[in-house]
């Protein structure tokens, strides 16, 4: 009987951040396919007890560790051990032994790992499938903030972890049976850095379940004020969404209150850090911190913005903008990815003048706006539910029905 392992970074559940939403999802895939033992790792206890209370039912085993390391000791550890940083930021002893003890009772015959920091926990000798779901190619995000940020020491850390976990990267694809992204242009990204061959490379895109994310639901009145109200959700202590929100708030809006003077900018998400926070200094900027539902927000919204500077594979964000049917203004990096015709389904514009346009045009034409959503919504549901997105699993893992 085939019995699987699902090595995850961060304990699925809730499926409330961009990478807990897909490792949820393939969670409940691979639960379709076999019971499935989890072994994951969590930022804090209250998260851990939150997962395991929902997922312990569900799973064959379910082992969920604390990461306790700190940044400035990882690197220490990394520069040391000559590794990426990456991997010592999520290594636990005790998850080790418990996946080791796991193993040794040779029950498990398949095994995903997902993100390329769990790829430290796989087993050297094993006779069954095993797949790694690297989602994004991190190395290549750390090259790019090393070009960003030419600081010291800074510039250092991220040029030096661009090149140790690209070369851990091209490893581990070595070694599993299938490397899968979260999107084609990932999948190109990573073939051309690590030269391992098409056919072990492969896309598996993310889905949006379009009967949540629904904007015929009731949902709870938030965001009310005078002027229109553009959103942008995402993890606020995540430095890509950091720098978009910094971005908009300070160069965009402006501009586009000097044609809506009233308009607003509502950044919603959890742990923002002391420099989103100081954004609520500005004219008509609102941050919200952690809410219980990111729906209100974004039924509330005229415009849902993505001005990300730095975006890898497929924005949930924007899925999940398009599938509530509200109108969209993304950067081109943000939108990368995404099955959609810009102008049709969402409007695409990179430097800030442009942005501004684009999201004043949206303003001044609700009637516009809103076909253009109800477009968007339509392309969510024809081309992104889970089953269908994820289906490749039981077939890479062959255990297809």
């Amino acid at each position: 009987m085939a019995e699987i392992l699902f090595l995850v970074h961060r304990a699925p559940w809730p499926p409330d951040r961009g990478d807990r939403i897909r490792s949820w999802h393939i969670f409940e895939a691979l639960a379709k396919l076999a019971p499935v033992h989890v072994a994951a790792l969590a930022d804090n206890e209250a998260e851990a007890e939150v997962a395991r209370a929902k997922m312990a039912p569900l799973c064959a085993s379910l082992a969920i560790e604390v990461r306790s390391v700190s940044r400035p000791v990882a690197l220490a550890q990394a520069v040391l051990g000559g590794e990426p940083v990456s991997n010592r930021l999520f290594r636990s002893a005790a998850l080790a032994r418990h996946v080791q003890g796991l193993l040794a009772q040779g029950k498990i015959t398949h095994i995903v790992a997902f993100s390329g920091q769990m790829a430290q926990y796989l087993p050297t000798n094993f006779d069954g499938p095993v797949l790694m779901d690297f989602v994004d190619v991190d190395s290549a995000k750390f090259a790019t903030y090393a070009t960003q940020d030419k600081r010291q020491p800074l510039h250092w850390v991220h040029k030096r972890e661009a090149e140790r976990l690209g070369a851990y990267e091209a490893e581990v694809a070595q070694r599993v049976d299938a490397s899968l992204f979260v999107s084609a242009a990932e999948a190109a990204l990573f073939r051309g850095r690590s030269g391992i061959a098409g056919d072990r490379v492969k896309a598996v895109e993310n889905g949006i379940d379009t009967d949540k994310f629904d904007p015929a639901l009731p949902h709870d009145v938030v965001g009310q004020g005078e002027g229109p109200l553009a959103v942008f959700t995402g993890q606020m202590d995540y430095r890509p969404n950091i720098d978009a929100v910094r971005w908009f708030a300070a160069d965009i809006l402006p501009l586009i209150r000097q044609r809506h003077p009233a308009a607003r900018f509502a950044i919603v998400g959890r742990a923002p850090t002391d420099e989103v926070k100081a954004l609520a200094a500005l004219p008509g900027v609102i941050v919200t911190g952690e809410v219980p539902d990111v729906r209100p927000w974004l039924a509330a919204a005229d415009a849902v913005v993505a001005p990300l500077l730095l975006a890898r594979g497929i924005q949930n964000k924007l899925l999940e903008a398009m599938a509530m049917a509200r109108p969209v203004v993304a950067s081109a990096a943000a939108a990368e990815g995404i099955d959609a015709v810009p102008g049709e389904h969402l409007r695409v514009a990179d430097d800030a003048a442009a942005f501004a346009t684009a999201v004043g045009a949206i303003f001044d034409n609700p009637w516009a706006a809103a076909a253009m959503g109800q477009a968007a919504r339509g392309r969510m549901i024809a081309r992104y539910g889970w089953d269908a997105r994820l289906a490749p699993l039981g077939q890479l893992l062959g255990l297809a029905a």
